[in-house]
């Protein structure tokens, strides 16, 4: 005897429930999927991209915006929170509730051993059915490597690997250039190893 095949909510009823929730749960392809807690070397890393950027930010068109922001993919069949998001001109959001975003510039996704595989490969081919989004940001917490997509065309993103420390991480749509070290500031990559979950 098999078990009953689990019923796929519609995006409409995601949302019922995610707003009602205590925690937070992306959906992708009819399920919830609750998200686990970041240990401290995810939340540092995350914590000085998000403050050395938005001060490079301060006085333009562009802002940061951190992980508690879901985006809504073109479809509207997934909803996710990236880790940071940056968003230039006016936000457009999918109602009145303001808690859904449809136009972010550049997402970023730290990047853990339970998540790495799906913000490589079915997470990315989702954010790029986002028609403004032009930036896809991966960055390491056990190394200091960050991987830049930037895309071209429809169906064309470039890469671009930063890895030296004494080098600048760069974003080509937004201006902002960071020394790589300031990013890993506080990081001891041995601790950062045996916490990424």
């Amino acid at each position: 005897m098999s078990a009953a095949p689990k019923r796929r909510l519609t995006p409409q009823e995601y949302l019922a429930i995610e707003r009602k929730a205590q925690f937070k749960s992306e959906f992708y392809h009819g399920e919830m999927y609750a998200m686990a807690g970041a240990r401290y070397s995810h939340n540092r890393v995350l914590a000085n991209l998000l403050s050395k950027i938005g001060y490079q930010l301060e006085g333009k068109d562009c802002f940061m915006l951190p992980n508690d922001m879901r985006v809504q993919i073109s479809d509207k069949d997934n909803y996710f929170y990236p880790d940071a998001i940056i968003v230039c001109g006016k936000p457009q959001f999918e109602d009145n509730v303001f808690d859904t975003l449809l136009n972010p510039k550049v997402i970023f996704e730290v990047l853990s051993k339970s998540t790495e595989q799906f913000d490589r490969g079915k997470k990315f081919d989702e954010y790029c059915k986002i028609a403004t989004l032009e930036e896809y940001v991966l960055v390491y917490q056990t190394k200091m490597q960050i991987q830049r997509f930037v895309r071209r065309s429809e169906d064309h993103w470039d890469l671009r690997i930063f890895k030296d420390d004494t080098s600048n991480f760069t974003l080509e749509t937004v201006p902002v250039t960071i020394p790589l070290k300031a990013i890993y500031e506080g990081i001891d990559f041995t601790q950062a190893e045996a916490q990424s979950e």
